[in-house]
Formats: C-alpha cells, structure tokens, sequence
C-alpha cells in the first residue's frame, strides 16, 4: 500500500464524511428551529447511552477485522480474510442483537442511574434499533477498509445519514404536536431508519464483488491453517484493548451527561436552563468542533491496514513515513481549523442556530480540535502497529482530568457551562501529548516541527488576522447596504477567504511542498504544475 493509496482511501473517507456532516449540520440546525435548545438537549441524552452501548456491541472488532484481513491479503491469504469476515460477522450480529435488547428493555433503568430527564426515556428506546444494525454494519466495513476499499464505506456513510436526517425531520414533524419528548424520539429514531439503509448498502455491494472474491480464493495456493477458534482469539486479542479505548469516549459522555447538569444545578441554574446549556454543549458546540475530525478519522480508518501490512513485513522506513505524514496532515488542518471555530465562535453560531449565546462554549471548545484531531491519528497509528492498549491508556489518563475538572469547573458560576467544555479541551491535551511521545518512542518518527507545527501556526496566524478584519469590514459593508443578514453574509466570505489565505501562506512559505500536492488523488498534478507555474511552490 503506497503513501498515495493512503491519501486516496482517506480523501475518500473525508469527502464522505464532508457531505454526511453537511448534512448533519442541516439536521441540527433545522432540529435546533423546530425544538429549540431544551428539545435538543433531551435528543441529546439519548446519545450518550447509545454510544455506549454501540461501543460494547461491536467492542473493537471492525478494527480488528481490518488489521486481519490486511494482515492475511499481504500474504496472498483470501481464504483467510474470508473466513475472517464470517467469524466476525456471526460474532457481531449476536452481539448487537444482544445489546439492542439490554437498551430497549432497560431504558427505565439508564434514566433512573444517569439521573437523566425522564423525558429522556422516548428518545432512548427510539434509538436501541440503531444498534443491531450498526454493529452488523461494521463488519462489512471492516472488511472493505482491510482491502483498503474505502468506496463503499463512504456510500454506506453518506446513505445512512441522508437516511437518517429525512426520517427523523419527518418523524419530528409529525409528533411535535403530541409534545417535545415524543418529538426527541422521532429525532432518535431517525438513527435506526439510517442504519438501516446504509448496512443494505453495503450487503448489496459485497454480493456484487462475492463471485471476484470467491474466484480469487479457488486459485489460491496457499494453505491456511486458521481455525475458527483461533480466529475469535486473535480478534479478542486486538478487540478488548480497543474496545476499552472505544468506551472511554462514550463513559466520557456519560459522565457529562450526568455531571454537568448536576454541577450546572450547583451553579444557581434550574433543570430547565441547565438542560438548554447541555444542549448548547454537546448538540451545537460539540458537533461544529468535531467537524475536522472527519478528515482524521478517515485517515486513522485508512492508516490501520497501511501501518498493519508495514508492521508484517517489517519495512521500517515505510512505517516513519506513513506516521510523519499522518502527523504532518493532522496540524495542517487541525491548526487553522481550531483558529477559526474560536475566532468566529459568535458569528458561526448565529447563522447555524440563530443562538449567539453557544458562541462562547464555542470558543472555548475550539482550542480542542487540535487535541481532538491529533488523538486520532495517533490512536489510529499505534492500532496499526499492534499497540492497541497504548491509546487507551492515554485517554483514560486524559479522561480522568477532564472528569476532575468538569466536577471543580462547572459548578463556578464564572465559568459554568464554559468550564465543561475547558475541562474537556485539557484532557484531550493530555491524551494527545502522551500518545505523541509514545508514537515517536515506538517508531522513531521524525518530528520536523518546523514543518509540521511552525510553519502551520504562522499561517494561522495570517489567516486569523486575516479573518477577523474581513469580518467587520464585510459586515459593515453588508449592514450599509441594507443586508437583512449581514453577519451571516459576512461569516460565510470571511471562511472562504480564510481557507484560500492559509493555504497561500504555506505556500508561500514552504509549508506545503509539490510532492504534498502530488498526494492528493486526481487533483495533486494539477494544483503542483499550477502552483509552479504561478512560482507559489517551492520543491
């Protein structure tokens, strides 16, 4: 698997998840004007739970598939991907049967433990479909991104959310009159509806490419001694230590779910205000700072086959370079994206949500995405050399001093809701920072940091000055010429000026090079010879 297969897979990924967060940005925005931030906030606390659960069901084993079958497909061993895929798949279709069941019939005991809202109880019964068929959708996912066959992943992501947007909106509509609980469970059924949809994706495309796949098993050669038994150990093996990391996200979730409307209390807010800050936190900050992380996870997906086959047939140098230019990808865009959420914090929430007031969990929210993004890749890269348990390690340690932070944090009413979110800035920080010093203590990546932190910050900080004075004068512009919405028209300009300026800084500057460009699939050629010949590369 070459750098530009990487690239490829995961420009496949990160457009994917583009339009399913395109999406998703409508979904919330119109789900926002129809429930308002208390509505959102009840939909929310079904999230948490869900997540969680999901973890478990399916416990690290489409990673594991992935590794497997990029693992025996190095050595010529289809047989084995096979049967690798069917043992994982019978192992999560019970699974996720099982868990859907726990969620659906225990939903009174999640509200009465987590001391949720009680009219949170809709909302999570309406979501336990989704489970069983996202855990059998991964299997298949697992077994396409091991053939580092992104496309269909991408198709499943993309129909699922489509899916799941049009259902829910519709389903919101049509129980809004019967009142705000049964509205948040249409919403949460609208998961299921997508689930759906995009697992009969995926089955459709792996019966079209069956017949290829079985043909290339008939003229194999190679014996492959694997028994199914050794097959569920080795999964269980890779499976447990990332299942561990996989809950801790969603324990973190749970642990805001129940901590932040209990230190909001303690802060001087009633139920209803503290459920309207939740919503505010976790239902319009949360999401917008978790939009860079569409490219990181693609990269982490398309990195755990690529590091695996590097890993196996022990080609050291082709690991280094695989990880710098994760590393290297990951602050590129992280940095600026980070500079942008906190600068234009206020703006971007009012014209998504009409709701200045999220702005400024926004803000500080922001500073996260760096953290966040770089988490990601790093965990991706360990998975892929078999330190499985490494991430987890470092995310339970961050996790703990978010929880201590949240705790002290939230309940100063200087800070409130402020504080959750800082809280959950500083413990990313630690996780990131840990998983950085193990990363280049265990591979010997080069760290370049000029090149991969410098360089990007200067940009940044271009483009933010950039930016804000963009910003004002548009809007002053705008509000002279009688724009009924001039901020919003001012934000959208500035963004796309700010992306053009940071990329003609690093340019500029030497931080993106002509053999950066020839990476990006189809494009790369063409943005190189172009920038060449406006002399804006160095080489």
């Amino acid at each position: 698997m070459s750098r530009q297969s990487v690239v490829r897979g995961t420009a496949i990924l990160t457009l994917a998840g583009l339009v399913a967060r395109i999406v998703g940005a409508f979904f919330r925005i119109a789900l926002a004007a129809l429930i308002k931030d208390e509505g959102v906030g009840l939909y929310q606390m079904a999230y948490p739970v869900y997540s969680t659960l999901l973890a478990i069901s399916t416990a690290g084993i489409p990673t594991a598939i992935s590794k497997l079958v990029s693992e025996n497909l190095a050595h010529g061993n289809y047989r084995g991907a096979y049967k690798t895929f069917r043992v994982a798949q019978t192992m999560l279709a019970v699974s996720g049967l099982v868990i859907f069941a726990f969620m659906f019939f225990g939903a009174e005991i999640f509200i009465s433990l987590f001391r949720l809202d009680p009219r949170a109880y809709l909302p999570v019964v309406a979501m336990s479909p989704a489970v069983f068929f996202v855990t059998l959708m991964s299997a298949y996912r697992g077994f396409f991104q091991g053939q580092l066959q992104m496309l269909p992943t991408a198709i499943s992501q993309i129909t699922e959310q489509l899916g799941r947007v049009v259902s829910a909106l519709v389903l919101v509509l049509l129980f809004l009159p019967s009142g705000l609980q049964q509205a948040a469970a249409g919403a949460s059924f609208g998961a299921a509806v997508g689930a759906f949809l995009g697992l009969a994706v995926l089955v459709a495309t792996w019966w079209r490419q069956k017949n290829s796949f079985q043909a290339a098993i008939g003229k194999q050669t190679l014996q492959d001694r694997q028994s199914a038994a050794g097959i569920v150990a080795r999964i269980l093996s890779l499976a447990v230590p990332i299942t561990l990391g996989s809950l801790v996200l969603p324990l973190i979730s749970l642990a805001d779910l129940s901590l932040v409307p209990q230190r909001l209390a303690a802060a001087g807010f009633d139920n209803t205000r503290a459920t309207e800050l939740y919503g505010q936190l976790t239902g319009m900050a949360t999401p917008l700072v978790h939009i860079p992380t569409i490219i990181t996870t693609a990269l982490a997906v398309s990195l755990v086959p690529a590091i695996s086959e590097a890993t196996a047939l022990g080609r050291r140098r082709q690991l280094q370079e695989k990880a710098y230019l994760a590393v290297w990808l990951t602050l590129l865009l992280g940095i600026p994206c980070a500079a942008g959420l906190y600068l234009l914090a206020d703006p971007i929430c009012l014209l998504l949500y009409n709701n200045g007031e999220a702005g400024s969990v926004l803000a500080v929210m922001a500073f996260g995405v760096v953290f966040l993004t770089l988490y990601q890749t790093t965990s991706g890269i360990l998975q892929g050399i078999g330190r499985t348990m490494e991430p987890v390690v470092t995310l339970f340690l961050g996790a703990v001093v978010k929880t201590v932070l949240t705790w002290v944090l939230t309940a100063n009413p200087a800070f409130h809701i402020r504080g959750a979110a800082l809280a959950t800035v500083l413990g990313f920080g630690v996780a990131a920072i840990l998983n950085m010093y193990r990363l280049q203590h265990l591979t010997g990546m080069p760290l370049r940091a000029g090149e991969t932190l410098l360089k990007p910050l200067a940009a940044a900080c271009v483009m933010g000055a950039a930016v804000v004075y963009l910003y004002y004068k548009l809007e002053a512009a705008f509000m002279a010429r009688g724009f009924g919405r001039a901020g919003d028209a001012a934000t959208c300009f500035s963004i796309a000026a700010g992306v053009c300026i940071y990329f003609l800084v690093l340019l500029l500057t030497g931080g993106i090079k002509r053999e950066g460009l020839l990476l990006l699939p189809k494009v790369g050629p063409l943005l190189a010879a172009l920038a060449e010949k406006l002399h804006l590369i160095r080489r």
